[in-house]
């Protein structure tokens, strides 16, 4: 078999190389996965400017965000101001199986679509809780059982949401939108989300920012908001063995292991089916009162700053004194 080959007008090159050490795949099984799996994750993410994490030969792994001058003039692009990084940006718009498979060539093994449409930067589609489990052996199921108390949280609140393992150790939670719920409006219904998932049960859970303040909790992290990006449903990650970021049925949930879904086992799970697209219940208009109990919450990465600053101040005096 040839280490090159063409698909869709994209030559593909090198296929046989490994991708990473641990992968146990060569760059063909990475774009094999991502051509079978293309008509069920480009809906995710057409549209959305489009982060990958691609690790190059020899190198270690990293995100792009700016598309590379060489980048082919038909490959969808939008450019729009990056807070973060105070610049412009020019982002890749994954809108078809052509621009996937030029990812996969271009050894892009993660994809981390915005929250929002480029035309709609404000007005984020989904509202994502990312449960992120402590370092401990059993650090999936307890993000497991956060996800239930976040399902609760919920359903108490009058909404619905679709579950999906990060690909990682952790859960992702999406609540699809009604249109017109803006960045700032789905941002404070999540810091709310978070609090009554966790008053459900703080010893399990917490919505602590800083991390020596989670004590071997599940932190709820409500932070995915506004210009922020998710890794995608069906997405491959860069772990060993190459997982992927996988949907269930919250029926399903306890009897998943991150490690049951990856690029070599997730298509014969899936069959011909969507299953991200059949749970994902309608778009759903924020309730008032839940929107503002979160504004009433601090924000957690400013909040989290000004700890940071004042516990060092406390530090130096207490070395001082």
């Amino acid at each position: 078999m040839s280490g090159n080959d063409e698909r869709d007008g994209v030559a593909l090159t090198h296929l046989d190389q490994p991708l990473f050490d641990g992968a146990g795949a060569v760059k063909r099984d990475l774009v094999d996965y991502l051509d079978a799996v293309a008509d069920r994750m480009l809906p995710a993410l057409r549209g959305r400017p489009l982060s990958v994490i691609r690790v190059l030969r020899g190198q270690d792994a990293f995100m792009q965000k700016n598309l590379p001058k060489y980048t082919p003039e038909w490959v969808p692009r939008t450019t729009l101001w990056a807070e973060s990084s105070r610049r412009q940006v020019t982002y890749a718009l994954c809108d078809d199986r052509r621009t996937l498979l030029w990812f996969a060539n271009q050894r892009a093994i993660e994809y981390h679509p915005g929250l929002a449409a480029a035309s709609e930067p404000q007005h984020p589609t989904h509202l994502v809780l990312d449960l992120d489990p402590p370092e401990q052996d059993d650090s999936f199921a307890l993000a497991v059982q956060a996800a239930h108390l976040v399902r609760q949280a919920l359903a108490d609140s009058g909404l619905a949401g679709a579950v999906k393992t990060s690909g990682a150790k952790g859960v992702h939670v999406f609540v699809p939108l009604a249109p017109g719920v803006d960045a700032e409006q789905a941002a404070a219904a999540g810091r709310a989300l978070g609090a009554r998932a966790e008053r459900l049960d703080p010893a399990l859970a917490t919505t602590a920012f800083i991390r020596e303040d989670r004590h071997g909790k599940v932190f709820l992290d409500s932070t995915r908001a506004g210009g922020a990006t998710v890794v995608s449903v069906y997405s491959p990650r860069v772990r060993p063995g190459l997982p992927v970021s996988f949907p269930l049925d919250w029926a399903e949930l306890d009897s998943g292991t991150p490690g049951d879904f990856t690029i070599r086992t997730a298509l014969e799970r899936l069959g011909d089916a969507d299953p991200w697209a059949e749970l994902m219940p309608e778009p759903q208009p924020l309730p008032e009162d839940l929107v503002e109990e979160g504004r009433a919450i601090p924000i957690a990465r400013v909040q989290a700053m000004h700890e940071g600053k004042r516990r060092a101040r406390a530090r130096r005096q207490a070395e001082g004194g």
